[in-house]
């Protein structure tokens, strides 16, 4: 059969599919971390968590109070930053006379100048533009949309003001260490002073228990969910390993705040432990955010619900597996999690642009995979999917034309952890 027909064939069946398909629940809301949830713990848990809020908030104060100084007496306030994308502008693979270079010096003013009061960036911003004038915002508007009715992301005018979402901070500070190891003595202080701001933010940012916020000072809202969505607490976990060991540009550190940082790694390894969702007995696979007190899978924006998460997983996996001496806990769990990956994964379909209506389908097409949908309910291990309306269901057809085309529902996200799967359980023993 000729592949235009197969593929005509292939659409047929899945509208037909789609026709029976039903909505299946609703996406909730995300908890955030409030003080009478803290209250409601035992008696020996709360004095940390209360500390921890009383910081947060404080630090908030601190900020905001910041930007109000440097506005006060000015005629005319800057306009807010321009938006870009932040990894694309902090190149942190040029050869090393590079960072000597104006255009690395460009970018690194940038980085100094926006650092927030805490020691965080922001997030969507391109570093090799102007620096942040005095009194401009310290993030660019990320969501300048009108929210839908009960839109889960509300949009503010203080928002991601210090973030680790979309390689925030962690690529700041990345680009931060080649400069200061460009420039040393003197020419490169600024340098080492704001990565050890950066890398302090991160630790006071910390959870009690190890995990991350997606947004600190916290924001309320499911940013307040342990992330892991867009890899941003594995992110985190890996720059904290490699700045502990002085790897990565950052042996300029002092010992203590090494210490620290491999401390605060090693809180996080064992919560990712605990968060991994067993499944008769036998651990399987993470969330893209968890709780932040009962650790349980929990729901971000409409659209995404609190379900297991094929690509932030094989991210997970991927950062358990470069732990230097990962020990027989850690092995067990990429075990459990390459065992699952691969009893999901789907061969012979294929995620394709169809056109401007019907948007993104699966049709079936021999040969090509594997493909791992990105949510899979925690029960019964089907893929789930989402759409604004909050609406979730189990045919990725009956959702919106526009959440298909604007949401990466199958992909092949694992895939490089599972290739590197074998030769690393080889180095463990098998």
């Amino acid at each position: 059969m000729p592949v235009l027909s197969r593929l005509t064939a292939a659409l047929a069946l899945a509208f037909a599919a789609s026709a029976f398909a039903a909505q299946i629940g609703v996406i909730p809301p995300a908890e955030p971390l409030t003080a009478q949830r803290v209250a409601a713990l035992p008696a020996a848990q709360r004095g940390a968590w209360q500390d921890y809020l009383a910081r947060s908030d404080a630090q908030r104060q601190a900020d905001q109070a910041a930007l109000a100084a440097e506005r006060k007496g000015l005629a005319q306030l800057p306009v807010s930053p321009a938006g870009g994308n932040s990894p694309a502008s902090m190149p942190l693979d040029k050869p090393v006379d590079w960072y000597a270079s104006e255009p690395a010096l460009t970018v690194a003013r940038n980085i100094l100048s926006f650092q927030t009061p805490a020691g965080g960036w922001g997030k969507n911003q391109a570093r090799n533009a102007a620096p942040r004038l005095p009194g401009q915002t310290y993030v660019a508007d990320g969501n300048p949309k009108a929210p839908t009715p009960g839109d889960f992301d509300k949009p503010g005018s203080w928002s991601y003001v210090g973030t680790i979402d979309n390689d925030a901070t962690t690529w700041e500070l990345r680009f931060l260490a080649r400069m200061a190891a460009a420039h040393p003595g003197e020419a490169g202080a600024a340098y080492r002073w704001a990565a050890e701001r950066g890398l302090r933010y991160l630790l006071a940012a910390q959870y009690p228990h190890g995990g991350w916020p997606q947004v600190w000072p916290l924001q309320g809202g499911y940013h307040d969910a342990i992330t892991l969505n867009d890899n941003a607490m594995a992110d985190v976990m890996e720059l904290l390993g490699q700045a502990s060991r002085g790897e990565a540009d950052f042996g300029f550190l002092p010992a203590a705040l090494r210490s620290d940082l491999a401390a605060a790694e090693a809180r996080a390894v064992q919560l990712l432990l605990a968060m991994q969702i067993r499944i008769n007995g036998k651990p399987t696979l993470w969330a893209q955010q968890h709780d932040v007190l009962t650790l349980a899978p929990t729901s971000a924006r409409n659209y995404e619900p609190p379900a297991l998460s094929s690509g932030e997983s094989g991210r997970v996996l991927a950062y358990l597996m470069s732990i230097p001496k990962p020990t027989p806990a850690v092995v067990d769990a990429v075990k459990g999690g390459v065992a699952m990956l691969r009893q999901l994964a789907v061969k012979d379909r294929a995620w394709v642009m169809v056109d401007a209506v019907q948007g993104k389908r699966l049709i079936e097409q021999p040969g090509a995979g594997p493909l791992w949908s990105r949510y899979y309910d925690a029960t019964t291990l089907k893929p789930v999917f989402g759409d604004r309306d909050k609406s979730l269901h189990d045919d990725v057809h009956d959702i919106s034309a526009e959440r298909r085309r604007g949401y990466a529902w199958w992909g092949s996200w694992p895939l490089k952890t599972l290739e590197a799967y074998d030769t690393w359980i080889a180095r463990q023993g098998g």
